[in-house]
């Protein structure tokens, strides 16, 4: 969490100064500017999160073709080294009910279905955040939503596509988990 704060916060801090710098608007319009699209990006990432909680879990199958990683995939995050930073992914799944964080009850199928059901949901939420920073450019005068709201939603862009690469590096395995469990409770 802390290393998202600090990204947010040094990009924030380097939108302002690039700003500044080039003059784009006054001072103060140009610190209420980049505090805005921050806050407009971190609420609507937010109002996301919370319409897909509510949506039914029936709507996000484990054996979804639309949330399948395929192999060539699987090899971009070999290739990204995402089990070395996984854990250093802001992960608020907790704030609505289900941390994925660690898994609680690894032995249970489900429990698996359901950690699967939490990060295709997850999976979604990330993606329709993704252009979601855009929409502050809409609220700024067109030189500032250039200089301003679109570096803003380039940040919001990235801080999406890491838990994104996290839920679909994780997935995979715990198909596979929940594809030995079901094997060894049949038996």
């Amino acid at each position: 969490m802390k290393l998202y704060l600090a990204t947010i916060g040094i990009a924030a801090a380097i939108i302002a100064a690039v700003n500044l710098a080039l003059e784009t608007a006054s001072w103060y319009y140009i610190l209420i500017a980049t505090v805005w699209c921050v806050l407009l990006d971190f609420s609507l990432d937010g109002l996301m999160a919370i319409v897909i909680r509510l949506t039914p879990n029936r709507w996000y199958p484990i054996d979804s073709p639309y949330f399948a990683v395929s192999d060539r995939e699987a090899c971009w995050h070999k290739k990204l080294k995402v089990r070395l930073w996984k854990d250093y992914v802001w992960e608020l799944g907790g704030l609505g009910g289900f941390s994925k964080k660690n898994l609680v009850a690894p032995d249970e199928p489900a429990y698996i279905e359901r950690f699967i059901i939490e990060c295709h949901k997850g999976v979604m939420t990330h993606r329709l955040s993704y252009p979601i920073g855009l929409l502050a450019m809409l609220t700024l005068p067109n030189r500032c939503a250039f200089t301003i709201a679109l570096p803003a939603a380039l940040v919001n862009l990235f801080l999406n596509i890491l838990p994104t690469l996290v839920l679909r590096y994780n997935t995979p395995k715990l198909q596979r988990v929940l594809k030995r469990l079901l094997r060894k409770h049949v038996n």
